[in-house]
């Protein structure tokens, strides 16, 4: 796989000559990191269920892939066309219950005003 290459914008990577949207970077870097938890996660489930030819657990991996990269900003609205709230709501949405920070005052990155 070759590596990634940010565009001049930050809005995408370029991976082999194909664009893909890049992870939200307001995302604070705990957070992110437990979101790819959940997207690898997911990932590996999709394989097993194919391998096992399972198609509901199949659909079921896929919907949490899908609900992960989402959560990344990598899906759905794009992440510079929303507020800092609507970016912060998105990514906690991903979040595993237990990682739901308590407050959401002191999370760092999102609320300097930016996309």
């Amino acid at each position: 796989m070759s590596r990634a290459e940010p565009t001049p914008d930050g809005r995408y990577v370029v991976i082999d000559g194909r664009r893909w949207r890049a992870t939200d970077p307001g995302i604070p870097e705990d957070a992110a990191a437990q979101l790819r938890k959940v997207l690898m996660s997911a990932r590996r489930d999709v394989g097993a269920a194919l391998r096992a030819q399972d198609p509901e657990a199949e659909k079921a991996a896929r919907a949490r892939v899908h609900a992960a990269k989402t959560a990344l900003g990598e899906r759905g609205t794009p992440w510079w066309e929303q507020t800092a709230d609507e970016r912060r709501e998105r990514w906690e949405a991903g979040l595993p219950p237990a990682q739901h920070p308590a407050s959401h005052d002191d999370v760092p990155g999102i609320d300097d005003g930016q996309p």
